[in-house]
């Protein structure tokens, strides 16, 4: 399946709409970093991402130290962002509200 990237104008629309996220320097991903109570939360939340990701066909590049989970998303299948980033962004975002993260 061909996955266009987002245009311009998309691109600012995705970074208005979920401004807890930075654009990579190189402008390819969008990058978060959550702080969560303790290490089990933070495991807890990526595993529910995990979850909803291998459905949706689409993981974040990730890392996570004790209670420390950095996220960059990107489309690997169009070389930068798509609307599949925009989808999986708002998905971490409850997930991380539900989860009590900072």
């Amino acid at each position: 399946m061909s996955v266009t990237p987002l245009s311009d104008t998309e691109l600012k629309t995705l970074l208005e709409t979920y401004s807890t996220w930075t654009l990579r320097g190189d402008g390819k991903a969008i990058e978060r970093t959550l702080k969560f109570a303790d290490f089990n939360a933070a495991f807890g939340f990526m595993t529910r991402v995990a979850l909803h990701a291998d459905k949706a066909d689409h993981h974040p590049e990730w890392s996570n130290v004790y209670n420390t989970v950095e996220i960059a998303l990107t489309t690997h299948d169009c070389g930068g962002l798509s609307d599949r980033d925009a989808d999986m962004a708002k998905f971490i975002d409850a997930a991380a509200k539900a989860a009590g993260a900072a």
